[in-house]
């Protein structure tokens, strides 16, 4: 059994360093402000219209077009630098990478240098080398959902704005100066990206890109069908805030109405780790039958296994999308 946790172990680590290495070294996609400016400068042969081609439609995409939790996971595997730009962190993937292969390599040589077994070693890697991720992962989740609570004052101020005489673009410029991150630098970057030549479809494709958000969906769709077909915008923009924060209410009398669940929730998967834990303390030859006989090692596979399912299970019950 042993054998197999270090085998196991060692197999794991070794594909999280070359998953590590790949993505350090591969080659970062050029933008396409960056084609366009090589255009103007003359260092590019690629035509306006092929650049164009690249282009991704706000349009060719369904408005509910919010991948699931596996497509998300697989992305963030395969994308580290749109995962990066969606949290906001000043690095690149390779200077990413090599912070959390250094951590990793200094935990197995910690590991090593205090004499402890191997797989512990293994074990302490393969946690320091994903501590940056996750710290990636948890500030991409408070920057969007951030992000989320401040859009209807946005698209409340691009409406006044609209009013008042402005362009869009100016707009999108004041939503820029006007409020904090993370939703100002993402329509300051749309603004910017406009003055370098990018249409405004593209920087509004952009920008969903990079804040996977239904409701920020809606307000591009909007924008790109208001400029193709013609109406009054700041009303549409008004109707999409309305939405927004009717949503919003709608949510917090879903949160008010499931906390008993979710309280229940947390107390049938906390009680039983904490009374294994009282009655190791009190009698831990009692216990210790869960670890040394066969049958007792069975019986603790299928109660963690249960454990599991019913946090599923309730966290399926309890988390109601708006």
């Amino acid at each position: 059994m042993l054998t197999f946790v270090i085998a196991a172990t060692a197999g794991i680590a070794v594909a999280a360093l070359i998953g590590a290495v790949l993505t350090a070294f591969r080659n970062p996609a050029e933008s396409l402000a960056e084609s366009r400016l090589d255009l103007l400068a003359g260092k590019s042969n690629a035509s306006l219209s092929a650049l164009a081609a690249k282009e991704q439609s706000v349009l060719s995409r369904p408005l509910d077009d919010v991948p699931n939790a596996i497509e998300e996971l697989v992305s963030r595997f395969l994308d580290l630098r749109l995962l990066l730009d969606q949290a906001a962190v000043p690095l690149t993937p390779a200077k990413f990478a090599g912070i959390s292969c250094g951590l990793a390599a200094v935990g197995f040589l910690a590991g090593s240098a205090f004499r402890i077994p191997i797989w512990a070693s293994s074990l302490v890697s393969i946690t320091l080398f994903a501590i940056p991720y996750a710290g990636v992962v948890l500030k991409r989740g408070m920057r969007l959902k951030k992000f989320t609570t401040q859009l209807p004052e946005a698209l409340d101020l691009v409406g006044r704005a609209l009013r008042a005489g402005h362009s869009l673009g100016s707009g999108f410029q004041l939503v820029a100066a006007e409020i904090p991150e993370p939703l100002g630098s993402e329509f300051g970057r749309v603004y910017e990206e406009q003055n370098l030549g990018v249409s405004l479809e593209g920087a509004l494709e952009n920008m969903c890109n990079r804040v996977p958000n239904l409701d920020l969906r809606f307000f591009a769709t909007a924008v790109v069908l208001q400029r193709q077909t013609g109406g009054d915008l700041a009303e549409i923009l008004d109707k999409i805030g309305s939405l927004i924060r009717e949503r919003f209410k709608i949510w917090g009398q879903i949160q008010s109405l499931t906390g008993e669940g979710r309280i229940s929730g947390v107390v049938l998967m906390g009680l039983p780790p904490l009374l294994m834990g009282a009655m190791w303390r009190l009698n831990p030859d009692y216990i210790a039958l869960l670890f040394t006989d066969p049958l007792g090692k069975k019986m603790l596979g299928v109660a963690i296994g249960l454990q599991v399912l019913g946090a599923l299970v309730i966290k399926k019950i309890v988390n109601i999308k708006v």
